[in-house]
């Protein structure tokens, strides 16, 4: 196995991560400060979910066309001319549509880095290398928001340290091997209806995820300014869901390897919806705080869990196409779930969020005591 090159992909992609992580909290504070309402920032949420979408059908064709690790690096520098763009152009109408190139191109990172790393890793060392992945990418999303709350939201100092982040990590994969082969080919929506016809329950808990991601970086912090606590201890509460997300990934990557994937995946599910239901009653009291670990950590186990079930089936330009539908599944759910959330918390309930993603935890509760549903059905 590749170890270099399993480390060089692991730290491009945690870049990304932190880039994010830093990013995506300042804009929605930032609008937060101008004025606008839930709605508003849900609407700024959702674009990259639609950048997302293009990215997914663009990333076969442009790594067919120049090679996985050339498409990544002019990506990762296309992420980076974006966030700058962002520092300087400060309108919600331009962010609309440097979100949606945000999106795009980092979408393709997302999608060749994780069939560049299940093409690495070796079957008996599948679960763990892959939570550390996960692991690596939810910590370097936790370090975003305690970078931005070390250099302030009220100048522009983490949109630049987010660029900076974006300009160097192509430079890791230069000379590394080990890729995937992949056709230069376009993946559709009916692709995606076949692939979520064959795997259900994982392509429930993608978008389920990807919802909860959006929503967690964007709508959390408003949310836990709207119930009445500081923009400080918001982006600790931020941080410390990361946290359960990333503390929890390698022991479950561990058990993974060791025990059936199918039962921790089902124990995810009903630790999502248990602690999605929990948090709005005990948000003001401290046992919120171990609710937020629990959250993050059965959440990001959905995700940890789904990726390594496609690294079971998938190789090469299958495994590239496979992981093109998790970003479109991805795209549909930062797409919905934070316009669902923000209208929700603005015309229904303010725990909306919450709410939203207990309903989603329990479809997929039930899915999952289906007979034969992790077994892949005909298209």
């Amino acid at each position: 196995m590749r170890w270099g090159t399993y480390f060089a992909v692991l730290a491009s992609v945690l870049s990304v991560g932190l880039a994010l992580g830093v990013s995506m909290p300042l804009v929605s504070l930032r609008l937060e400060g101008w004025g606008y309402g839930g709605f508003a920032i849900g609407v700024m949420a959702a674009m990259p979910a639609i950048g997302v979408l293009l990215g997914a059908s663009l990333a076969s064709r442009l790594a067919g066309w120049v090679g996985v690790p050339s498409a990544m690096r002019l990506c990762l520098w296309g992420g980076a001319l974006s966030i700058a763009l962002v520092a300087v152009l400060p309108s919600y109408a331009l962010w609309l549509a440097l979100r949606l190139l945000i999106g795009m191109s980092l979408t393709v990172v997302f999608i060749l880095g994780e069939s560049w790393i299940n093409q690495l890793v070796v079957e008996q060392w599948r679960g763990r290398l892959v939570a550390l992945y996960g692991s690596s990418y939810a910590l370097s999303q936790l370090a975003g928001p305690l970078v931005l709350g070390f250099l302030g939201s009220e100048d522009d100092f983490g949109f630049w340290a987010a660029t900076g982040l974006l300009l160097v990590a192509p430079l890791l994969l230069l000379g590394r091997g080990g890729a995937p082969s992949t056709e230069a080919c376009s993946v559709t929506f009916r692709d995606l209806f076949a692939f979520c016809r064959r795997l259900p329950v994982i392509a429930w808990a993608i978008a389920l995820f990807a919802a909860f991601e959006a929503m967690i970086l964007t709508l959390l912090p408003v949310y836990v300014l709207q119930q009445g606590f500081t923009a400080e201890v918001a982006l600790f509460m931020v941080s410390t869901v990361v946290v359960g997300d990333a503390v929890l990934q390698l022991p479950i990557g561990a058990l993974a390897d060791r025990m059936s994937r199918q039962a921790l995946f089902s124990g995810c599910a009903v630790s999502l919806l248990g602690s999605s239901l929990a948090i709005p009653l005990l948000l003001h009291t401290p046992a919120v705080w171990p609710l937020w670990v629990l959250f993050g950590a059965s959440a990001g186990g959905l995700f940890t869990l789904s990726l390594i079930l496609i690294g079971e089936r998938y190789r090469d330009d299958a495994l590239v196409r496979a992981n093109a539908h998790v970003a479109q599944l991805w795209g549909i759910g930062c797409l919905l779930g934070p316009l669902l959330a923000g209208a929700g918390s603005q015309w229904v309930s303010g725990h909306a969020l919450l709410f939203l993603m207990a309903a989603g935890a329990a479809g997929l509760v039930l899915l999952t005591r289906r007979p034969g549903a992790f077994e892949p059905a005909s298209a």
